[in-house]
């Protein structure tokens, strides 16, 4: 009899060992747990730790409540403007509720990714391209409020929604490049300009002090020499100043004009031209013709 006793306890407690395995879980710190029992979902959340469900009957699911980070697969649009730009992106976001995100959605993972898509498409297609190169941090903020209006429903929170590459073909490219360098050009021919034109000032201020002292203009002279033959330069470059060709010129022209200057000797008549009037010997006039030797009466 006692015998009998001991193998039934033996069995039985076989029995709960087994039913303490089977029914036994563990569920881990960044996971919660939702019971299924028959197909119904079976009070709260299960916390992290040790917990017990009913073999062949209830049924637990863990959900992983970490940041999930997710790439969005590159999606081909054209903007506002009319270009055609390839756009990829990435997604954060976490489940906040993990009886949601198992009751309302069959794969949540695979519905925030179709949702992150398409919301991508949408915000390439309202927006111009100059938008998506610099103004990336407000479409990013239109992006993550698309995808979290209906990732709400699910238990899903949208932690952050970033645009990672904007492809553009390489004609536009080039354009960009071409537009970039005239705008350089641009700012370089304006500065240029504007330097010029402070410069000219400048000069025009010391040029009416030099006019003060001309001793000044002789100084500065003297400077331009020394500092380039410091150079070491085997050719030295001296400046001409104009006042003195301004002085020789005026020299020369009252040089020209003076009444000491003798007159012009005329030239002398070609042998094969006529002798002119002016130069021919006069006629001897009748009743004046004096012999030679002879007194001249007066």
């Amino acid at each position: 009899m006692l015998e009998e006793f001991l193998v039934a306890g033996v069995a039985v407690g076989s029995a709960g060992v087994v039913y303490v395995a089977a029914a036994a879980r563990v569920v881990k710190q960044y996971e919660r747990g939702v019971v299924l029992r028959l197909g119904r979902l079976r009070g709260g959340v299960r916390p992290p730790g040790f917990t017990m469900v009913v073999p062949g009957v209830d049924r637990l699911r863990k959900v992983n409540m970490q940041i999930v980070t997710m790439p969005v697969p590159a999606q081909d649009g054209i903007t506002r403007d009319n270009v055609t730009v390839r756009v990829d992106a990435v997604i954060y976001f976490k489940v906040v509720d993990a009886a949601d995100a198992v009751i309302q959605v069959e794969d949540y993972r695979f519905a925030v990714s179709q949702m992150a898509q398409t919301s991508l498409r949408s915000i390439i297609g309202k927006s111009d391209l100059d938008d998506l190169l610099s103004n990336r941090e407000k479409l990013n903020q239109g992006l993550e409020l698309m995808i979290d209006s209906p990732a709400m429903g699910w238990g899903v929170q949208i932690d952050r929604v970033e645009i990672k590459d904007v492809s553009l073909p390489e004609t536009m490219k080039r354009s960009m490049a071409r537009q970039a360098e005239a705008d350089r050009e641009r700012r370089a021919r304006i500065i240029n300009a504007d330097a010029e034109l402070q410069a000219s000032k400048k000069l025009a201020e010391a040029a009416g002090v030099m006019s003060e002292q001309p001793a000044a203009l002789q100084l500065r002279l003297l400077q331009t020499v020394v500092a380039v033959a410091a150079e070491k330069n085997s050719t030295l470059v001296l400046p001409f100043p104009v006042e003195l060709l301004r002085f020789l010129e005026r020299a020369q022209t009252q040089s020209g004009t003076s009444p000491e200057t003798p007159p012009p000797s005329p030239e002398p008549a070609s042998p094969s031209e006529p002798a002119s009037p002016s130069t021919s010997t006069p006629a001897p006039q009748p009743g004046l013709h004096e012999e030679p030797g002879e007194p001249r009466e007066e």
